[in-house]
């Protein structure tokens, strides 16, 4: 009896080790299956991912894409992209295209782009060179315009410094976002250029860590491209006499910069203003607004930009040549500091859409000769753009400081000048 009960007890012990072996076998190719397949997920995935350095979120192309309500297609190489070849889109140069709003459309991804490296470009600010200073991908040059009625030209150097600027002077005049503009075109264009040394400052001042005029010449071309530092455009200086003492200076909100008396004979002028009218740049620095000799105490930051870009308006009227100058004014480029896109005019409430609709309710009101640039809503669109931590650190400033108000070179600004370009072109493909 002792016997049969212990082999009983054995066979119970090998039936059940026997059942574990097999559930065992069952499960680890389960198992290595469900590793093998999340495995490959994160390698595929790594792939679009992009690296959001505003606020340490990886997002991936996709997601970016819908955040942004982004097209993600493949790019035309042609020099003048197609008209109506399954898209639908009439091209901006053809007959029809002049009623297509270029400002109203979408980001697309082009595989064709950049237009050129920043490696490649000698004119091109420390601070703006992101993929020099660390940023691990490229994503960010991958985009471009697309307007939803119309087909852009594809930009061409050679085209636009033969036929558009040749024996002429472009003016840029503005805050640091205008030099962020000014470097991209002296970049696109310069692809067309195989003598780099043909492009030069003509004073000999170094491009990097210069804040005030500076002209470059393509000397092949007979071309002058000047950047004018003038962050309001208004004249900017001593308060009258006997002001209260917190008054360190003033704005004459009534009066075009003294440098304008420098931009009057340009073929092209390229104006812009904005980020410098907030209350930490003006009131808070002491800065308040004069008309006449009358210190205007309690003008609001807002009347006072209006009334800035109507004397930006009465001085194109009543100083320039339309003959022979064409006036740009370029809207607000949205900065994306904490996931904002609202400038503070004054600590407040002041919304991008309130910002155009005062500068184009300016420009409606009176007879003018001012195109507008108005990228503000596309740009709005491309927080990915700016260096964030890729740029360089200025003294005093956090080890992890964010730059979200300029724009990464290649870039955003290289389709403020694809627009230019195509502005341009249209006027001079429709001259008799």
């Amino acid at each position: 009896m002792g016997n049969i009960t212990t082999v009983s007890e054995g066979s119970k012990k090998s039936d059940i080790q026997l059942k574990k072996f097999k559930l065992f076998n069952f499960l680890v190719p389960s198992l290595a299956s469900l590793a093998l397949f999340f495995v490959t997920l994160l390698f595929i995935g790594s792939f679009f991912y992009l690296n959001d350095s505003e606020t340490g979120i990886k997002t991936s192309t996709t997601n970016l894409a819908r955040w942004s309500n982004i097209e993600i297609t493949n790019g035309s190489s042609s020099s003048v992209r197609p008209s109506v070849r399954g898209n639908g889109r009439v091209g901006f140069l053809e007959e029809g295209g002049g009623e297509c709003d270029i400002f109203d459309g979408n980001w697309v991804w082009d595989e064709n782009y950049p237009l050129y490296k920043s490696q490649d470009c000698p004119f091109v600010d420390e601070g703006f060179r992101c993929s020099e200073h660390g940023r691990p991908n490229n994503f960010y040059t991958k985009w471009r315009c697309q307007p939803k009625d119309c087909n852009l030209p594809r930009f061409d150097a050679g085209t636009m410094l033969e036929k558009l600027i040749r024996n002429k002077r472009v003016v840029f005049a503005g805050d640091s976002i205008a030099r962020n503009h000014w470097e991209s075109l002296l970049c696109v264009l310069s692809v067309a250029v195989s003598n780099k040394s043909s492009i030069y400052e003509v004073n000999g001042n170094p491009i990097t860590k210069h804040k005030g005029h500076l002209v470059f010449k393509f000397d092949d071309f007979n071309c002058i491209i000047e950047y004018f530092r003038s962050p309001f455009l208004v004249v900017q200086g001593r308060p009258p006499p006997r002001s209260p003492p917190r008054v360190r200076f003033s704005l004459r909100v009534d009066q075009m910069s003294w440098a304008s008396r420098l931009w009057r004979d340009a073929d092209i002028v390229i104006l812009s203003s904005g980020h410098w009218w907030t209350y930490h740049k003006t009131l808070r620095a002491g800065g308040y607004f004069q008309e006449g000799n009358k210190l205007k105490m309690n003008m609001s930051i807002k009347t006072a930009y209006q009334r800035s870009i109507e004397t930006m308006v009465n001085w194109v009227n009543t100083q320039l040549d339309a003959n022979k100058t064409r006036v740009f004014f370029r809207t607000y480029s949205p900065s994306h500091f904490r996931l904002t896109t609202t400038l503070l005019l004054s600590l407040s409430f002041y919304s991008l859409e309130n910002l155009i609709k005062l500068v184009m309710e300016v420009l409606s009101q009176r007879p003018n000769k001012v195109d507008v640039l108005s990228v503000t809503n596309m740009t709005t669109r491309r927080k990915d753009g700016h260096p964030s931590i890729y740029n360089v650190r200025q003294e005093n400033e956090p080890l992890h400081h964010q730059d979200c108000s300029h724009w990464c070179l290649p870039g955003v600004p290289d389709s403020w000048n694809e627009l230019l370009y195509a502005l341009l072109l249209k006027r001079e493909l429709s001259k008799p």
